[in-house]
């Protein structure tokens, strides 16, 4: 059995060699490295696969959500709504906005905001949600821009972990996440579905007005070489990395349904296990450990998490690592408690979901080069132990 990754850059490099090596001599070539064609082509590639009418890359996915809510012209104090559960980078960019964050429950199923507690957080002061859809499960987008609409909010999604997933709305149409709301933002972190090899990210949005002023931002507020009409940053996407990206993009459907079937294995080895709770998607909501249908795509398991019930989750972490299997634990602090987000105005009580999955959560490896092999070791690995 070959050496099982949390992640296999390496594996999936290989099949795509040929076209990144290409991409990236062409860069070399013309020393198109700032701004060069690739960086266009991509963007125009992206725009047509996500069916929305801007992309904008820019260095980063952090980045990505600073220069969204800088766009949108929100103004200090005001309150921006978003999961407690997830990584940091959605929160800091607020604080370093010196706006207000505002730190919610998320829903026991799917990880994403919890509904009833955002309808509960929403103040006069409440300008923005920023839906997270985590894991790469699509948050609930019906209800959250139906709250959006009835408060007259902004709407910026978090899709740094569900790019290529889809939302389907309650009158059957789709749209892929991150063009839902009024903005959405991704990272192109080399571990994503669609990855570069470095730091990369993107802006979406079908706002013309909106997607002008984030060019601006993106690029020191010019739009004429010396002369700047809005207060900017520097965040580019290079054309190395926007080479890879184009290398990969006509690929990533296809990388998703691979992560799925590797989750399908998962689950179905999972499911008579009562100490162990696998990943649910929108389809099968209703069950907690029922199977992923065949035709899902609200989910494309960035990573796949489970909830391990009988107190013995940093046992099997630990029994995971000696084994040789890698897993990780997202995340292992919840954001009201980090040192640089703790506020008087949260109560643990506020978080009773959060609390309960930093003691349970454990991901196990996800990628597109899983093979039967590795998927059954892992998985009789982890039954044994936990029985």
């Amino acid at each position: 059995m070959k050496k099982i990754q949390m992640v296999d850059l390496q594996g999936q490099y290989q099949q795509i060699k040929e076209t990144v090596n290409t991409s990236i001599e062409q860069v070399l070539n013309t020393s198109a490295y700032i701004n060069g064609p690739l960086v266009h082509e991509f963007q125009a590639d992206l725009e047509k696969y996500l069916d929305v009418k801007h992309v904008i890359p820019c260095a980063n996915g952090t980045d990505a959500l600073q220069i969204a809510m800088m766009g949108l012209g929100l103004e200090q104090g005001d309150e921006v709504i978003t999961a407690d559960f997830t990584f940091a980078a959605t929160v800091e960019v607020i604080a370093l906005l010196k706006l207000t964050p505002v730190l919610v429950d998320v829903d026991a199923k799917t990880y994403n905001i919890d509904i009833d507690a955002l309808k509960k957080a929403i103040t006069p002061k409440t300008k923005a949600i920023v839906p997270v859809h985590l894991f790469g499960q699509v948050a609930n987008m019906d209800a959250v821009m139906e709250i959006a609409k009835e408060h007259d909010l902004f709407v910026i999604e978090d899709n740094a972990q569900a790019i290529g997933a889809n939302y389907t709305f309650k009158d059957g149409t789709k749209k892929k996440a991150g063009t839902i709301g009024n903005v959405g933002t991704t990272s192109f972190f080399p571990s994503k579905n669609l990855g570069c090899y470095g730091d990369g990210g993107a802006i979406f949005t079908n706002d013309d007005a909106l997607a002008h002023t984030l060019r601006g931002i993106v690029n020191h507020g010019m739009y004429t070489r010396y002369y700047h009409d809005v207060v900017g940053v520097n965040s580019r996407l290079d054309s190395i990395q926007a080479g890879v990206l184009k290398a990969k993009l006509p690929l990533l459907d296809s990388y998703c349904n691979a992560r799925r079937n590797a989750a399908r294995f998962y689950n179905n080895a999972f499911s008579s296990n009562p100490n162990i709770i696998t990943p649910t998607t929108k389809s099968n909501a209703t069950k907690m450990c029922g199977a992923i249908c065949e035709t899902c795509d609200c989910h494309v398991f960035h990573q796949y998490t489970l909830q391990i019930t009988n107190g013995k989750r940093d046992d099997l972490h630990k029994h995971l690592l000696e084994k040789g299997i890698p897993n990780a634990i997202y995340y292992p602090v919840a954001l009201h408690s980090q040192k640089a987000y703790q506020d008087t105005r949260y109560k643990e009580s506020d978080f009773p979901v959060t609390n309960e999955l930093i003691k349970t959560v454990i991901s196990l490896p996800m990628h597109t080069e899983l093979d039967k092999e590795q998927l059954t070791f892992i998985t009789k690995t982890i039954s044994d132990f936990v029985n």
